[in-house]
């Protein structure tokens, strides 16, 4: 029996901001953005397009690719940061529009690995014998949650989603092979986005919504130290080499994190794809948006081993070892 992913999809919105485009807006330039992040331009929403509106495209481009009707889904993960609502959940509101009239839904935060946490829990419903079809996605407006007058952090983030059907094929080898996931609440601090202030008759608070909020030297590090971690405990797991994997497919969020993962792992940087120079740090999204391209080109294979490993807030962190 294996766990297969057997369709992909991803949405982006139209509107493009490029580095030149922010240097209207924040005290910045092209060629300091790219230096120091590897980011061209990035998608953002146009105010129409939020979570939920881009979560559905994005399932619905991966049931099709699938070859499947949204009545067969089991179940529907989203991870999210930047929901629309609090409720109804963003899996829910995906639901109504796809009409997965089966399927049980919820919502996941684990930040930048969401993608991954919410693959694990799919996986181990299908497991247990819950659900045979189980649909993910990471789907964000960080556009909502940034401060565009902090030119630290409104360079780095886009807006985006991308899904995955997941499925039981009993008759297959191969699919999902191993994971490793981890939380670090002591080191919260590092990257946060608070929430609204307490308004209630017993206490009122003054502060509104805050923004992402990061400590990029100190997420640099342990981003840096981590994956690598994760995907030499992958490969002892399951007793294979980096020679064996075909893609690191890592979260797309600073172009110099990529470059240190693959030295530390002694790894070629082509092994290594990437497509934040166009769409930046989509959190959530990045990882399944990434896969989708790489499936879409024809760049996977039955066969092909990758490793798909993430890192956020949380902190959270995590690696999967797949078999196409």
């Amino acid at each position: 029996m294996a766990v297969r992913i057997i369709g992909t999809g991803s949405y982006l919105p139209d509107k493009i901001a490029d580095n030149n485009f922010l240097s209207t807006i924040v005290d910045t330039d092209d060629e300091w953005i790219r230096q120091r992040t590897g980011i061209k331009e990035r998608h953002l929403s146009d105010g129409n397009e939020g979570t939920t509106y881009m979560a559905t495209h994005a399932a619905e481009a991966a049931l099709e690719n699938a070859g499947i009707p949204a009545e067969d889904l089991d179940m529907i993960i989203v991870a999210t940061v930047s929901a629309d609502t609090y409720v109804p959940s963003t899996s829910c509101s995906v639901q109504g529009t796809i009409g997965a009239i089966r399927a049980t839904c919820f919502d996941i935060n684990a930040a930048c690995s969401g993608f991954l946490f919410a693959l694990n829990t799919a996986y181990a419903y299908i497991e247990m014998g819950m659900a045979r079809t189980v649909l993910i996605a990471g789907s964000e407006t960080l556009s909502r949650e940034v401060d565009w007058s902090d030119r630290s952090s409104c360079i780095l983030f886009g807006d985006g989603a991308g899904a995955a059907v997941v499925q039981r094929d009993d008759g297959a080898e191969g699919g999902f092979l191993a994971s490793i996931t981890g939380s670090d609440g002591t080191q919260g601090d590092v990257l946060t986005c608070k929430g609204r202030g307490i308004q209630n008759p017993f206490h009122t608070s003054r502060r509104k919504k805050d923004y992402i909020r990061m400590d990029g030297q100190a997420v640099f590090r342990f981003a840096v130290s981590t994956v690598p971690r994760c995907i030499r405990q992958i490969l002892k797991k399951t007793e294979l080499e980096t020679e064996d994997i075909k893609y690191f497919v890592l979260h797309q969020a600073n172009y110099r994190i990529i470059e240190a993962i693959a030295r530390r792992l002694k790894v070629d940087l082509e092994k290594f794809p990437t497509n934040l120079d166009h769409y930046g740090n989509t959190s959530s999204a990045s990882i399944p948006i990434l896969l989708d391209e790489l499936n879409r080109n024809g760049l996977l294979e039955r066969g092909d081993k990758i490793i798909m490993s993430g890192f956020g807030g949380g902190l959270t962190w995590g690696a999967v070892l797949l078999e196409w």
